[in-house]
C-alpha cells in the first residue's frame, strides 16, 4: 500500500502539487506544508469547528479531512477571503464592526460557516442563524456578537439584547 500521494489542489486561487502522507490531516498540509496557519485547530476531534475551511465551496472539518481527499480541489482558508485589492470579505468586516472578534481563535471557521450559510439562506432567522453556528465553538463567550454581526449581513437588524 501507498504511503504517499502527490495531489493537485488550489487553496486561496493559487495551485500547489505535493507529495503528502496519505495519513496526514487537511488541516496538517494546509498549515505545516502550505504555510497558510489562520486555520486553526483546536479539539482536532471535528468537534470545534477552528479549523473549517472551504472546499468546493462547501465547508468541512479539516482536522478530519485528509489531503488525500482534497486532490483537485479549490479549498479557501480565512486567508483566502480578503478580496484583491486588500479589503476585507463583508462577513469579515460585519464582525469586526460589530464586535463579534475576542481572541479571535475560533473567528475563522465562524467566517467560513457563515459565508457558506448566507449563501444558501441570505435572509435568514436569528433562530437559522444560531443553528448554523452551533457546530463552532467560541469559548470567550462571543456568540450573541456573533450572531448579530450575520444577522446584519442579512439585512435584518440584530436582535435587541435583553
Amino acid at each position: 500500500m501507498a504511503r504517499e500521494k502527490t495531489i493537485q489542489v488550489t487553496v486561496n486561487g493559487r495551485a500547489f502539487e505535493k507529495t503528502v502522507s496519505v495519513r496526514r490531516s487537511l488541516a496538517d498540509f494546509i498549515r505545516e506544508d502550505l504555510h497558510y496557519t489562520g486555520t486553526h485547530l483546536g479539539c482536532e476531534h471535528g468537534v470545534c469547528g477552528a479549523c473549517t475551511v472551504s472546499m468546493n465551496g462547501r465547508s468541512v472539518r479539516s482536522c478530519l479531512t485528509l489531503a488525500v481527499q482534497a486532490d483537485g480541489a479549490e479549498i479557501t482558508t480565512i486567508e483566502g477571503l480578503r478580496n484583491e485589492d486588500g479589503t476585507r470579505h463583508p462577513i469579515q468586516q460585519a464582525f469586526l464592526e460589530g464586535f463579534a472578534l475576542q481572541c479571535g481563535y475560533c473567528t475563522p471557521g465562524f467566517l467560513i460557516t457563515a459565508i457558506e450559510f448566507l449563501e444558501e439562506n441570505p435572509d435568514p432567522t436569528e433562530a437559522e442563524v444560531r443553528e448554523a453556528l452551533s457546530g463552532n465553538l467560541c469559548r470567550c463567550s462571543g456568540y450573541q456578537a456573533i450572531v448579530d454581526a450575520v444577522m446584519s449581513m442579512s439585512g435584518k437588524p440584530a436582535p435587541e439584547n435583553a
